[in-house]
């Protein structure tokens, strides 16, 4: 099954396309909305507190992270990373998945 090819079908190929999924993917653009960075690669954030986060199994420890608000939109993120190296004032970071 290919699309429909015929003089009167451009009505029935837009419509049709959004059942697509990697073109809905990429001209809703949700994916932009609900990453904190914006699609960015670094941000700049104030750290709020240092946080243990637990581990799945079959570890049983905490992860030092660090909750860290973000400057550009004001979102809360958790960052998993050198907590012995945050400054308390400002932080540039990366983004560390999952984002909770």
């Amino acid at each position: 099954m290919g699309k429909c090819r015929g003089l009167r079908t451009a009505r029935k190929l837009c419509n049709q396309k959004w059942h697509d999924k990697q073109y809905k993917r990429a001209h809703l653009g949700t994916a932009l909305k609900a990453n904190p960075f914006g699609g960015a690669s670094h941000a700049k954030g104030i750290m709020l507190e240092k946080v243990g986060v637990e581990v799945t199994q079959p570890n049983s420890a905490i992860r030092k992270c660090v909750r860290v608000q973000l400057i550009k939109n004001g979102k809360k993120i958790t960052h998993f990373g050198r907590p012995r190296r945050v400054d308390h004032e400002v932080r540039r970071s990366r983004p560390s998945w999952p984002i909770r």
